[in-house]
């Protein structure tokens, strides 16, 4: 099946813009419970060296298992108070980790192995999050645009969320896919938030739009999709994930050990929809009409070294790093049992 088979389609997209289509989530996990564990609280000793922690967070769909977590009282059966803590953006959240400000944060993975392979900080991965599932992320075009397909986008302004962002590794590597040249497409860095009103008013020909903007510029203007970012050579990508100082992960083994076995269960518990969907609309700002139909992540608590070698690689491909990073060297392991 070709890359282009596998895309998107209008159609499918099209009756998503009218409320029509399926609300399951094509969703995975791979926490003790799914594996065959156990799944019971506290399996630690009860102790954390450091039970009141910050989690640096942005209101985004795939952080539904650490809501979970907090309002079903998981961390705290761990011996955690977790703080969630609102960012602006996944690299702002970064910094004021690294600063310590945060105890652990959620971002996408381009920026941890961006400072990793600078050296801006040791960083460690404490946590997966999310993986690139079909209809999640999509580069998006305006009924009245003149793209439609990818090769329509080489030399074209599309939107990304910022620049050595995850949402233009994925654009690039999109085209790539389809053997299009982006180097003459110009790159337009917007918020998602404002990305289907820029391809409304024409101000950009196409965008890369992420769950719930998608779903929203589909439905508010008939937007249609080019390409989906998640199919082909880019299909279950790590997206994001959770980090730490490697210092705060010396300091505090016991912590980052109750950290882990709660996002197991939260993220085993969220593969039932019903439990997370109603959370959505609190944390990711949306209405509940969204909620019920967008297409979420697929949601993961085990950091993989083999899957998320995967990033640093492309990153290095696109020139977004000039060295190579050693994922596995950044993974906190779990305790076994």
């Amino acid at each position: 099946m070709t890359l282009a088979n596998r895309a998107m389609s209008r159609r499918g997209l099209l009756k998503l813009a009218g409320g029509t289509a399926t609300a399951g989530a094509l969703m995975g996990a791979s926490g003790c419970g799914l594996l065959g564990g156990s799944e019971s609280a506290g399996s630690g000793d009860g102790t954390v060296e450091k039970p009141n922690i910050k989690v640096g967070a942005m209101p985004v769909t795939d952080l539904a298992p650490l809501h979970l977590a907090v309002r079903n009282g998981i961390f705290k059966q761990e011996g955690l108070n977790v703080e969630i803590v609102t960012t602006s953006d996944g690299s702002a959240a970064l910094t004021s980790t690294i600063g310590g400000d945060y105890d652990i944060t959620y971002a996408s993975y381009v920026p941890f192995f961006a400072a990793q392979a600078r050296g801006v900080a040791d960083l460690k991965i404490v946590a997966d999050c999310g993986a690139g599932a079909p209809n999640t992320t999509a580069i998006m075009t305006s009924p009245s645009s003149k793209v439609r397909t990818p090769q329509d986008l080489a030399g074209k302004t599309i939107a990304i969320s910022g620049p050595r962002t995850i949402s233009e590794l994925l654009v690039k590597a999109t085209m790539r896919a389809y053997g299009v040249d982006f180097s003459k497409s110009e790159f337009t860095a917007i918020p998602f938030i404002n990305m289907p009103a820029a391809l409304q008013q024409g101000r950009v020909d196409a965008a890369i739009l992420t769950e719930p903007f998608l779903t929203q510029a589909a439905r508010a203007s008939g937007a249609v999709p080019v390409a989906d970012t998640n199919t082909g050579p880019l299909e279950d990508l790590p997206l994001t994930g959770y980090g730490a100082t490697a210092k705060f992960v010396q300091d505090n083994p016991k912590t980052v050990a109750a950290f882990q076995r709660a996002m197991d269960r939260a993220v085993a518990e969220s593969q039932d929809r019903s439990k997370i969907e109603p959370l959505l609309p609190e944390f990711a700002k949306i209405d509940k009409d969204t909620a019920a139909i967008i297409s979420l992540l697929k949601f993961n608590s085990r950091a993989d070294a083999t899957r998320l070698q995967r990033v640093p690689r492309l990153m290095k491909d696109f020139g977004f790093l000039d060295k190579d990073v050693d994922v596995s060297k950044m993974i906190v392991q779990p305790a076994q049992g």
